[in-house]
């Protein structure tokens, strides 16, 4: 615990070094307007949340270089990694909360939703895409893996916003059809949404700032999807069953319409009865509505259906990681496994 929370302090010291930074940049010439603008989009957005995926890439490059110690250039320059990935996810979720239409984000109003702010949040959320450029060419410029490593972050991006169109092309678009709902299409979007940059793209940094090759590590890869899935799949279980004092929200997904892997069960499993109720009740916001949706839930059983998915998953991604060679690699894959078994949040 204790070097989990003094790597947490040297993180958060980092972003304070790039920001300072950012707003110096010579490619623009900041008046005390802009530069406090851009300071307060970016403190309110980038440093907020629980930092899993910065932190993520510092403890996979630590673990992937054990025995060796750490410098403090190896340890910065990790942070600073770590950080284009909270730079990343910041964009990501300024730009989903408006296609949203969200009201709330990390227990504060959205920023979008601020007064001041409203639809020129849409830039804020390029000009932070833009960031990560200017700080991997800061850093990173020289390094035998520079071009890989700005690949890797395009390749993500692009997957990432793909996903996100997916998501908003079954969802939103036309009239709503729950037809479209399969386990399918919601493995799709998830892989592209959220496995790439939430799993794959934390050690993939870390294996670049490593030295290794990443064609060398494609079963790893499709190891960290499977793991992505096993993320959202118990994501979408809690916001129905969680305890919200725990998860420090009210989940949402049955009133939003979304493809959750509870609505897909509940698909496959419903009788002509059931299904004529998901069709007249999911996507309401009425706790009538609501109620009624989580009912047939109940109904199906399918919180055993959650309990014995998450139990195959478990065993099926043990199985795949101890197949693995390379022992800091199985090390990494097992801490990140540790970290989402049997969350509650």
């Amino acid at each position: 615990m204790a070097r989990d929370g003094e790597t947490r302090s040297r993180f958060l010291r980092v972003y304070d070094c790039l920001k300072d930074e950012l707003l110096r940049d010579p490619l623009f010439d900041h008046t005390e307007e802009t530069r406090r603008r851009v300071e307060e989009m970016l403190d309110y957005n980038v440093p907020r949340g629980k930092l899993n995926r910065g932190l993520a890439i510092v403890e996979t490059y630590r673990l992937l270089k054990e025995g060796d110690e750490l410098s403090e250039e190896e340890i910065f320059l990790a942070c600073v990694l770590g950080w284009c990935n909270e730079w990343l996810q910041a964009c990501l979720l300024i730009l989903d909360d408006i296609m949203d239409n969200s009201h709330t984000r990390r227990g504060q109003l959205c920023w979008y939703k601020l007064p001041e702010v409203g639809l020129h949040a849409i830039n804020d959320g390029v000009l932070i895409k833009c960031h990560i450029h200017r700080i991997i060419k800061r850093y990173f410029r020289g390094k035998p893996f520079y071009e890989n490593l700005m690949e890797l972050c395009d390749e993500v991006g692009l997957q990432t916003s793909l996903g996100q169109m997916l998501d908003l092309i079954v969802t939103h678009e036309g009239e709503k059809d729950l037809s479209n709902y399969t386990m399918a299409v919601y493995r799709r979007i998830v892989q592209y949404k959220t496995s790439y940059y939430s799993f794959y793209l934390p050690v993939a940094c870390a294996l670049l700032l490593a030295g290794e090759n990443l064609d060398d590590f494609i079963d790893v890869k499709n190891i960290l999807v499977e793991m992505g899935i096993y993320f959202q799949v118990q994501d979408d279980y809690l916001d129905c069953f969680g305890d919200p004092k725990v998860m420090g929200k009210i989940g949402t997904d049955i009133e939003d319409y979304k493809c959750s892997w509870l609505v897909v069960q509940a698909l496959e499993r419903a009788n002509d009865n059931q299904r004529r109720v998901l069709y007249e009740n999911y996507g309401k916001s009425d706790s009538v509505s609501v109620a009624k949706v989580k009912n047939i839930y109940e109904e199906l059983n399918l919180q055993d259906v959650f309990f014995k998915y998450g139990l195959a998953s478990y065993e099926h991604l043990i199985s795949s990681i101890e197949a693995q060679p390379n022992a800091a690699v199985r090390e990494v894959l097992e801490w990140f496994l540790r970290k989402i078994h049997c969350r509650q949040k």
